[in-house]
């Protein structure tokens, strides 16, 4: 599990070097870029990193069983935005993997606005986690996209 969140980050932070180069290039704003949105009712591309960045790092927390370290979501800058990842990957990367030892049948609970959800932790992983973590990476892709990076398959993949 580790490996395949530290990937999909370090992939993602790869498409934001893209994505600043770009802006760099092009003389372009780059709140600009990281205000872009797919849709007007859909969030911008610094919410999709903070979002991407908040699964993995919620998910690593709640299937060790350890403490979710909150961050405020004030990034304005692609800086900003990379200091984000390279904190989340730190985080994940600290976790002792003992401690995910039966993590697959722990109990997992979501407090959202709805009320809670509770799941196991395998289903919680691959129902919830991966889906989630995966469904924000692409839209900052294709929000990159959209805005003329000339960003592809294996930006997205990582050749790493």
């Amino acid at each position: 599990t580790v490996p395949v969140l530290v990937r999909a980050l370090k992939n993602l932070s790869h498409l934001l070097d893209k994505a600043e180069a770009h802006v760099e290039d092009n003389g372009l704003k780059p709140e600009d870029m990281l205000g872009a949105r797919l849709i007007e009712d859909m969030l911008a591309l610094v919410n999709q990193v903070q979002l991407a960045t908040d699964t993995a790092k919620g998910a690593v927390a709640r299937l060790a069983g350890v403490e979710n370290p909150s961050f405020a979501d004030i990034e304005t800058t692609f800086d900003e935005l990379h200091q984000r990842i390279d904190k989340t990957i730190e985080f994940i990367n600290s976790v002792d993997r003992d401690l995910f030892a039966g993590a697959e049948t722990r109990d997992v609970t979501l407090k959202v606005r709805s009320g809670d959800i509770h799941f196991k932790g395998y289903d919680y992983l691959t129902g919830f986690v991966l889906p989630n973590l995966f469904f924000h990476v692409t839209t900052a892709y294709g929000i990159i996209r959209h805005k003329g990076v000339k960003i592809g398959k294996l930006d997205y993949l990582g050749s790493r």
